[in-house]
């Protein structure tokens, strides 16, 4: 059974608010940028950025409301990727800025495919940055709009099949809104961001689909079922056998119930691990 440390209702938007290619290509290392301070060779080691969609991406899972959910692709585009240390450490569900004493970025976008590979897939790289030592405590990142491949013109890009009661739906589910997350240390069953001179150390853009169609692994009663808005709104807007819809189109065609829920739902997808994050970009609009 999948275990969720955390629940949904701290990301919740106000209604009325509005929130946000697979690259065949291996992600190129990238250099440091201006605003990292110079250092020491010797003092320095590799910073490996992954984005993760869990085992709900690589393996599939059954919404709450009783649809069995395969993924083909879900590309996501990252930009302006950034690692912090942070004095004091940062808390992306308390009102307080982050303040960096360190920090390290990766200069060129990446549209990922997190389902990429098979069912036990290691977390997809983004890449690799030289970096001073230390403990990094905060991560960083916007989700700007592909300019290439399968996934131009969209944020994040959902595709897939749902089956229920012998009913087999494909689904493209394409969202041109973009978000940014500002997330706090990453919170898992093994400690990331720890990099020693000469070594390597890992972090992680975690994304939570289930906040998106539920879990049937989880109680009906729970937050993240209680908020999140299941397959079956979707199904509903199904042509021609299959649904393909983007939020121009769940605009005009869910509830608005429906639609101030999947608007609520964006912001809360990026975590790091069950970490929090805060949602940046829609907050500013």
């Amino acid at each position: 059974m999948r275990i969720r440390l955390i629940s949904l209702a701290g990301f919740v938007l106000m209604a009325g608010a509005v929130p946000a290619c697979s690259s065949s290509q291996t992600p190129q290392v990238q250099a440091p940028t201006a605003n990292s301070p110079a250092s020491n060779p010797s003092d320095q080691g590799t910073l490996v950025i992954r984005a993760n969609g869990e085992d709900f991406v690589r393996q599939g899972f059954t919404s709450k409301d009783g649809w069995k959910i395969a993924f083909n692709n879900v590309y996501v585009t990252l930009a302006e990727v950034t690692a912090y240390q942070t004095e004091p450490p940062y808390d992306a569900q308390a009102d307080a800025e982050l303040k960096a004493k360190q920090q390290i970025s990766l200069d060129q976008p990446q549209t990922v495919d997190l389902a990429a590979g098979d069912a036990t897939a290691e977390p997809v790289l983004v890449g690799e940055v030289t970096a001073p030592a230390g403990r990094y405590n905060a991560l960083s990142w916007k989700m700007p709009k592909a300019t290439t491949g399968e996934a131009n013109g969209y944020a994040l890009m959902l595709v897939g099949t749902a089956t229920k009661g012998g009913q087999s739906l494909p689904f493209v589910l394409k969202v041109d809104e973009e978000l940014g997350y500002q997330c706090g240390e990453f919170v898992g069953e093994q400690r990331k961001g720890t990099l020693k001179a000469g070594d390597k150390a890992d972090l992680e853009a975690t994304f939570h689909f289930d906040h998106l169609f539920g879990d049937a692994e989880t109680p009906p009663t729970d937050d993240l079922n209680k908020q999140a808005l299941g397959f079956q709104p979707l199904a509903n807007l199904a042509k021609d056998g299959k649904v393909d819809v983007d939020v121009a189109t769940l605009n005009q065609s869910l509830s608005a119930e429906d639609f101030r829920k999947f608007q609520a739902i964006l912001p809360s997808l990026g975590h790091v691990g069950e970490g929090h994050c805060k949602e940046t970009t829609l907050a500013k609009n």
